[in-house]
């Protein structure tokens, strides 16, 4: 009777630890997308804004014609970038080509916003 009695403690302990472990992603995949908001503080409009895993190889947002001076536009990650790392550097492109220095931020971080 005790060891019927421990097996079913240690299948009870295995399935929540199982359940913790699968559960979280699960319910991560029904969440909304993962977005962040980026104002223009300058009097130039952006026309890009780059973003990088490492600092050194960068992609980039579709910002369409750009983000115009005073403007905020909520930019959203793509489901592809959902088991990247959640620190991520930064910068902006001015119409006028010049680049912003790269600046790292935690897109984890609910409500965030950046101010070029």
């Amino acid at each position: 009777m005790k060891l019927h009695t421990h097996l079913k403690k240690a299948l009870l302990v295995g399935c929540a630890l199982l359940v913790t472990t699968i559960v979280p992603p699960v319910a991560r995949a029904g969440d909304d997308d993962y977005s962040f908001k980026v104002k223009n503080t300058t009097d130039e409009l952006i026309t890009k804004i780059l973003v990088s895993e490492d600092g050194e190889k960068y992609g980039y947002f579709d910002i369409g014609t750009g983000i115009k001076p005073g403007e905020t536009m909520t930019l959203v990650w793509d489901k592809s970038t959902n088991s990247s790392s959640c620190h991520q550097y930064f910068k902006a492109v001015w119409e006028s080509g010049k680049e912003g220095k790269p600046v790292k931020f935690d897109f984890c971080e609910k409500g965030l916003q950046l101010e070029f």
